[in-house]
């Protein structure tokens, strides 16, 4: 699985799942590109057919619904949706 990386403050390991569609995911990465923190992100449906099938075990572990956008921080928090008032609580 091919991660793509934003540089930032190190917040600890934040991993976002997306849809290069989904404008609720775009939010979610203004968000942490304006919180300024370094993340990790893949768009799970421009990925290969192998790789998007391992992705979405992945994300299917932490959201079993498979809705988007997953953010997972520290392999022990998952927030799904755009929730941005959550996301600034647990990135503070």
């Amino acid at each position: 699985m091919a991660l793509q990386h934003v540089a930032g403050k190190n917040k600890g390991h934040i991993v976002l799942y997306t849809l290069s569609t989904c404008p609720w995911c775009r939010k979610t990465k203004n968000l942490l590109n304006e919180l300024g923190v370094e993340y990790y992100f893949c768009d799970v449906d421009l990925m290969a057919d192998d790789a998007r099938k391992e992705t979405m075990r992945i994300v299917e572990k932490w959201n079993p619904s498979y809705s988007f956008p997953t953010l997972v921080i520290n392999d022990s928090k998952c927030i799904v949706g755009f929730r941005e008032d959550e996301v600034k609580e647990v990135l503070k």
